[in-house]
């Protein structure tokens, strides 16, 4: 049996899927029979059947025990970095808060109060400052000086000088956190490059910074990663939420995971927040039999060739990328456009993400799908822009599969990890692609369920996981008293029994 006939057998058989084999047959309307089985055919290697689905939850089930061992960890693609969040929260936490999010040309300051006797958040106010170029690749001791600037200025506006308030800190940049305050800045990325910070601990950086100016001062700091933010913005207004996923123009999860099977950090009660960092999941080859030619033509032609090989295949920074190089192979085909391309279809880039969730639109698509194409300036027809609306669906579809495969592979560990007949859980989302695409969270959530079916998971949109998410973990991070420091990586023989270990688990 082909993937096609496959991956059409699951979506019949199973109730759940009802919404994705509606969206294909609207889809394949009016495309004359023989176009449309040469396009199927072209598109079968994109289509992916539960079976395969399953496949790939396996192996990323054991590149995450490879990336939470000890031994193992420098060598596995799924890093599953511990972030030293030891608890979610419980609805008891209460007062002012300060969070400070950088993560670009510029950078939020934020204070938040949070009411127990309300369960919520009840105000919060930010100002935004902005980066001045000098100031991004000039000295860190300029940025910083720069960041504790303008969080005194924020401090006025707010009546807050006096008070020592605790803040968490969102710092969008690769990092190694060895405490919940302390991070150390591997590398500058998004056209950052202040000398004397890689290598450096940046809360130490932003204390100093304040400590010079002398004119306030914070209490503890947590260091938070935007998808622990996601999932603890959403984990306060509801409990149950223990996991956190961001599908936009990347993609990242994180979940809580028992302490004693976190080999890289001491202690064995309790659990702790894990990011996974799956978008390097396939990075060694592990998706190699379903990595189609034009996900290779993305990946040899981005800014980092051979790395975050699942991220490239499924988020918005390369969903329209992905697209356009199937448009113009379909066009060279003669089976799009009279076999005419435009200069637009040949440029990368052109094709914008976004254009896939206009075109997917219920409603107003093959509208949209027509205004693009002429946008594009490609000679279109009504079959045309049939054609291109099915490989929209097809290359979405794929992206929300792969997805529910690997939060079907979170659910399922957390399950087996408790030893649980059946798991209740939330997830906390965020993300353009899962926000903004039509269809996109229903195929996810229909997947996930037909992946997962002893777990039943409830999805929550996050607000603000940088900004309410970043005081909801310093929030919890008060709460508790965290001792936990993160041991050495080493490389020895206890590799081999470490992995030993682990495939005698996964037979």
């Amino acid at each position: 049996m082909s993937n096609t006939e496959t991956h059409e057998n699951d979506v019949k058989g199973a109730k759940k899927c009802k919404l994705s084999s509606e969206t294909a047959t609207l889809h394949l309307d009016g495309i004359p029979p023989d176009t449309l089985n040469k396009v199927q055919k072209y598109l079968e290697p994109f289509r992916l059947s539960l079976e395969k689905l399953q496949e790939v939850s396996v192996r990323l089930r054991k590149d995450m025990k490879r990336g939470l061992g000890k031994h193992t960890h420098h060598k596995a693609p799924v890093k599953m970095l511990p972030t030293f969040v030891r608890a979610t929260p419980d609805g008891t936490e209460q007062g002012d808060f300060l969070a400070l999010d950088l993560g670009g040309t510029n950078f939020r300051v934020l204070h938040v109060r949070i009411s127990e006797e309300e369960k919520k958040v009840i105000k919060m106010d930010s100002q935004i400052c902005a980066i001045p170029q000098e100031i991004m690749l000039g000295p860190g001791v300029q940025l910083f000086d720069h960041i504790a600037a303008c969080l005194s200025e924020f401090l006025d506006s707010q009546n807050l000088k006096g008070q020592t308030l605790p803040l968490g800190f969102t710092f969008s940049f690769p990092c190694e956190q060895k405490e919940i305050d302390k991070s150390i800045l591997i590398r500058w990325t998004k056209g950052f490059n202040c000398s004397g910070v890689e290598g450096e601990d940046v809360v130490k950086l932003l204390k100093e910074a304040i400590q010079r100016r002398g004119d306030y001062d914070i209490g503890s700091v947590a260091m938070v990663n935007d998808t622990v933010g996601t999932m603890m913005s959403c984990g306060y207004r509801d409990q149950s939420c223990e996991i956190g996923m961001i599908i936009g123009t990347g993609t990242n999860a994180c979940y809580m995971e028992e302490m004693k099977n976190v080999k890289r950090v001491e202690g064995e009660d309790g659990r702790m927040c894990i990011n996974t960092e799956w978008g390097g999941f396939g990075d060694d080859g592990a998706l190699s039999d379903i990595h189609t030619q034009a996900d290779k033509e993305v990946d040899k032609t981005s800014i980092n060739p051979g790395v975050h090989i699942f991220e490239k295949m499924i988020s918005g920074m390369y969903l329209g990328e992905i697209v356009r190089l199937v448009l113009l192979d379909l066009t060279k085909e003669k089976l799009l456009f009279k076999g005419e391309v435009s200069e637009a279809l040949t440029t990368p880039g052109k094709f914008e993400t976004k254009f896939i969730s206009e075109i997917e639109e219920p409603d107003n698509g093959l509208e949209n799908a027509k205004k693009i194409l002429t946008k594009l300036d490609l000679k279109w027809d009504l079959v045309d822009a049939r054609v291109v609306r099915l490989v929209c669906d097809t290359i979405s579809s794929r992206s929300a599969r792969l997805c529910a495969a690997a939060l079907a592979t979170i659910a399922k560990r957390i399950c087996d990890n408790r030893g649980l007949e059946h798991l209740k859980t939330t997830v906390g989302v965020d993300g353009t692609v899962y926000r903004k695409h039509p269809n996109f969270s229903d195929e996810l959530q229909e997947v996930v369920h037909l992946l997962a079916p002893k777990c039943e998971i409830k999805f929550l949109v996050s607000e603000d996981g940088s900004g309410k998410g970043a005081a909801m973990v310093t929030a919890v991070a008060q709460r508790l008293a965290l001792t936990s420091r993160l041991l050495e990586d080493t490389s020895s023989d206890d590799e081999e029994e470490e992995e030993e270990e682990e495939n005698g688990e996964d037979k």
